[in-house]
């Protein structure tokens, strides 16, 4: 971590992940004798990256160790790209495309976020998103580029072969009645 207060010639990274269009922000971080200070994005560095997006809303969520929340998305014109960070705890953080157009059609990236590296991930819409709680009272910070519909909501099974994700969970995970009864990946609603 950089010590005092040299923000300005302090630089936020972007690094791109195998999926097309997502990526990992690795936020500035400033620390002194009174603590730390970490930017996680600026404008800037988002339009650098082709995003232009405006976020309307932010959910937190703060799961137990083993919970896996998703895989999530909304469908059509109500999908969501999304800022997500873990600012306290620990999670394996998976996205997944959903673009029949894109290059990286059905294929998943995951990232570990937490709140000492405090990286923030960028999930472009047409995206399934989930996480694992790798520790007791893991904080998810999501902002979102458009309201939240219900019953616009979809999901995908965390667990289906088919997508062969890697969760690190040794042991039995907790879902909610929502998330066991999501389609497999070759049932869901795909995007084009």
């Amino acid at each position: 971590m950089k010590r005092g207060h040299d923000m300005a010639t302090q630089q936020n990274e972007a690094a791109d992940l195998p999926l097309a269009g997502a990526f990992l922000l690795k936020p500035s971080a400033f620390e002194d004798e009174r603590g730390a200070f970490h930017k996680i994005f600026t404008e800037p560095l988002l339009a650098g990256k082709g995003v232009s997006t405006r976020f309307s809303e932010e959910f937190v969520s703060i799961s137990k160790k083993g919970v896996v929340r998703g895989l999530h998305y909304q469908r059509a014109e109500f999908s969501q790209a999304r800022l997500v960070w873990c600012p306290r705890g620990k999670a394996f953080d998976v996205i997944v495309d959903l673009r029949k157009s894109s290059k990286t059609f059905g294929k998943w990236s995951s990232s570990i976020l937490s709140g000492k590296n405090m990286h923030a991930l960028y999930v472009p819409r047409g995206f399934a998103h989930g996480f694992l709680a790798l520790s007791a009272n893991t904080v998810m910070v999501y902002q979102a580029d458009n309201a939240h519909s219900p019953q616009n909501e979809r999901g995908i099974i965390y667990s289906d072969p088919a997508l062969g994700i890697k969760w690190p969970a040794a042991g039995k995970v907790t879902l909610s009645g929502k998330d066991s009864k999501w389609p497999p990946f070759g049932q869901c609603e795909k995007f084009e």
